[in-house]
């Protein structure tokens, strides 16, 4: 009985010990390293693509525990695909709907790492005013002391396929313009 509880005391202590080195670190989103862009093919010939360009959010990771949460919003109307008329059809009813559906928002909450980096966080993407789970792939996700900022800054590439017609978004899909259309969330982060 007495090793029973000796065990059970020292298991206690490593969970304490575990508990204590967990850490939520807080991140705000740096915009201007960071971009929400989009691929989507062209009649299979050649591939149309843009970018959102105001966008905000923030990052907590515990990376002795594995866990995170990021927060993403983007402004709809700052779609950018240089050309001024795709652009003005895209904020169009057409397709994303900008004036009523202003903001598009990715919430994610389940972090998988390789190691001790980021593999892939899941979470939840609404536009057009319909949420639907997507897990975005991450490439290339590091953490570095930025030389100017004096702070940690952690990012990667993180992408995936949705199917736009998921969101509402069927504009061509008669034509055959297809449904996948590819994002690419290129983040960075400073510590808070």
């Amino acid at each position: 009985m007495h090793k029973s509880l000796s065990l059970l005391a020292l298991a206690v202590a490593a969970l304490t010990a575990t508990a204590a080195r967990a850490e939520v670190v807080n991140y705000a989103i740096e915009p201007t390293h960071t971009f929400v862009t989009f691929e989507i093919s062209h009649f299979g010939v050649s591939t149309n693509r843009g970018r959102f360009d105001k966008k905000e959010g923030s990052v907590q990771l515990d990376r002795a525990a594995k866990s995170g949460k990021v927060d993403v919003t983007f402004q709809v109307a700052s779609v950018n695909t240089g050309t001024p008329q795709f652009d003005t059809h895209l904020k169009s009813k057409d397709i994303l709907n900008a004036e009523a559906h202003p903001t598009a928002r990715f919430v994610g909450d389940k972090f998988s790492f390789d190691g001790d980096k980021v593999s892939a966080v899941a979470g939840q993407l609404t536009l057009l005013g319909k949420t639907q789970p997507v897990t975005l792939k991450a490439n290339g996700f590091g953490c570095y002391n930025h030389p100017m900022l004096k702070k940690e800054v952690c990012g990667g590439d993180f992408e995936t396929t949705i199917k736009r017609s998921q969101f509402g978004v069927d504009y061509g899909l008669k034509w055959g313009f297809p449904d996948d259309v590819r994002l690419v969330i290129q983040v960075e982060a400073v510590r808070q």
